[in-house]
C-alpha cells in the first residue's frame, strides 16, 4: 500500500468515526423531537429555544399558544420549541 492511499484510509475512517458517534445520534434526537412537535396538544408543557418554560393552550398551523405566567400568554413558533418538559412528577421516577 502507498503512503497516499494510506492517508485516504485513515481520513475515511476518521469521517465514519465522526459520523457513527456525532451526526447519526443528533439526526436521530431531531427527528424524534420533531415528532414530538407534531403530536404536542393542549395542556403539554414545553420549553423553548430561549428559556421560556409554558404550558400550551391553543395549537395552531404554524404556531402555539403558551401560557408562560399567571397571565402572560406567548406565541412562539413551531420551530422554537427546544423540549418537551418532562414536569416533576416523571423526573423523579
Amino acid at each position: 500500500m502507498s503512503p497516499g492511499y494510506a492517508l485516504i484510509v485513515q481520513v475515511g475512517l476518521i469521517f465514519a468515526v465522526f459520523y457513527f458517534l456525532l451526526i447519526r445520534p443528533q439526526q436521530k434526537r431531531q427527528r424524534a423531537l420533531q415528532e414530538a412537535i407534531s403530536n404536542l396538544k393542549a395542556g403539554d408543557k414545553i420549553v423553548t429555544s430561549g428559556g421560556v418554560v409554558g404550558t400550551i393552550t391553543a395549537v395552531r398551523d404554524k404556531t402555539f399558544l403558551i401560557r408562560s405566567g399567571e397571565k402572560s400568554i406567548l406565541e412562539v413558533s413551531r420551530g422554537a420549541i427546544a423540549e418537551l418538559d418532562a414536569g416533576e412528577e416523571e423526573k423523579k421516577s
